[in-house]
C-alpha cells in the first residue's frame, strides 16, 4: 500500500460530520477544532433518539461500536462529507470495582478518502443511579446524592417499567412536581427515580467524553511510519513476562503492539519492566 502525502493526512481545515442533538459538538470542538485545525460541523436534520434512548423506550441499534458507525454515517450522509465522527456512551458497574458505577464513552472517526477508522475511548466513575422512593424527602436526598440540579434527573410512576416518564428534570419545582405526579399517578404511591445520561444533562459524563476527545485527538496525530495514516496506536499486547524468581512466562505484559488502520504494519514497543513479581506467575504461585 503507498505511502500517503502529507496533504492527504492533513485535517485542517477539513469539514467533519457530528451528528449529535445532547450538546457534545462543545467539547469535541474545543479538542479537535483546536489541535487538529478541522471545523466539526454540527448535523441535526436527525432525531438521534430514534437509535436508542437511554430512558430504554427504544432500544439501542447494535453494540455500542456499531451504534457509533451507525450515527457517524447518518452525519456524514445527511452532510454530503467524506469526514464523520461521533460519540456513544455506555454505563454499568465498574468491571474492577464491581459496585462503583461506570461509564465508558467511545469516539470513532471515519475518513472515507483514506478508508479508514480511528476509535478511541474514554471511562470513569459517573452518577448513574436509581432509587424507587415513596416520598418527596425521600426523593429530594437522591438528587442531592446525584448531583442535581447541575446533573438532570427522570422520574417516573411505580417502577423502572412504567411507560410514562419526565425527563430533562434540571430545577427543585419541576422535579417536586414530577415526583408528586409520579406518586399520584402509582398504585403502589411510589416514584422511580433515575439520572439523566444524556450528555448534555450530565456534566460528569461530558467530562469523559472530552477525555476520549483527547485520547482521538492524539491517535489521529500518530502517523504510520511505512504508509503514514492517521490511528497508529496500541492495538494488543504480548504477555509472557518472565518471573523474578524462576524466569517463566507468566500472564504478565512484555511489549505494546502498535498497529496501523489502513495497512498491516505493526511495531512491538518493549514494556520498562524486565519481569513480572512471583506472585502473578503460576508455577512460583500455582
Amino acid at each position: 500500500m503507498h505511502a500517503l502525502a502529507f496533504s492527504e493526512t492533513d485535517y485542517s481545515g477539513q469539514r467533519v460530520a457530528l451528528l449529535t442533538q445532547h450538546g457534545k459538538e462543545t467539547p469535541l470542538r474545543e479538542i479537535l477544532d483546536r489541535s487538529l485545525g478541522c471545523k466539526l460541523e454540527h448535523i441535526s436534520e436527525y432525531d438521534t433518539d430514534q437509535l436508542g434512548t437511554f430512558t430504554r423506550d427504544i432500544a439501542r441499534a447494535g453494540n455500542q461500536l456499531e451504534a457509533a458507525r451507525i450515527k457517524a454515517r447518518i452525519g456524514m450522509a445527511l452532510s454530503g462529507l467524506s469526514l464523520g465522527i461521533a460519540s456513544e456512551g455506555s454505563f454499568g458497574p465498574d468491571p474492577f470495582a464491581y459496585m462503583l458505577p461506570y461509564n465508558l464513552e467511545l469516539l470513532i472517526w471515519i475518513d472515507d478518502r483514506l478508508d479508514i477508522e480511528v476509535v478511541a475511548t474514554a471511562s470513569g466513575v459517573t452518577n448513574f443511579s436509581h432509587q424507587i422512593v415513596t416520598d418527596w424527602q425521600a426523593a429530594k436526598s437522591f438528587a442531592e446524592s446525584a448531583g442535581f440540579p447541575e446533573h438532570y434527573l427522570i422520574v417516573r410512576p411505580g417502577n423502572e417499567q412504567h411507560p410514562e416518564f419526565r425527563k430533562g428534570l434540571s430545577n427543585w419545582d419541576s422535579l417536586r412536581d414530577a415526583v408528586n405526579w409520579a406518586l399520584a399517578s402509582s398504585a403502589e404511591h411510589q416514584a422511580f427515580i433515575e439520572t439523566d445520561m444524556r450528555a448534555f444533562a450530565n456534566p460528569t459524563r461530558m467530562q469523559n467524553i472530552r477525555c476520549a476527545a483527547e485520547a482521538l485527538m492524539q491517535k489521529l496525530q500518530s502517523q504510520c511510519p511505512a504508509c503514514g495514516a492517521p490511528g497508529f496506536a496500541k492495538s494488543g499486547v504480548v504477555r509472557g513476562l518472565p518471573c523474578e524468581d524462576c524466569g517463566q512466562p507468566t500472564e504478565e505484559a512484555k511489549a505494546d503492539i502498535h498497529s496501523c488502520v489502513r495497512c498491516e504494519h505493526q511495531t512491538l514497543i518493549s514494556r520498562a519492566q524486565a519481569f513480572a513479581m512471583a506472585g502473578s506467575c503460576d508455577y512460583c504461585n500455582p
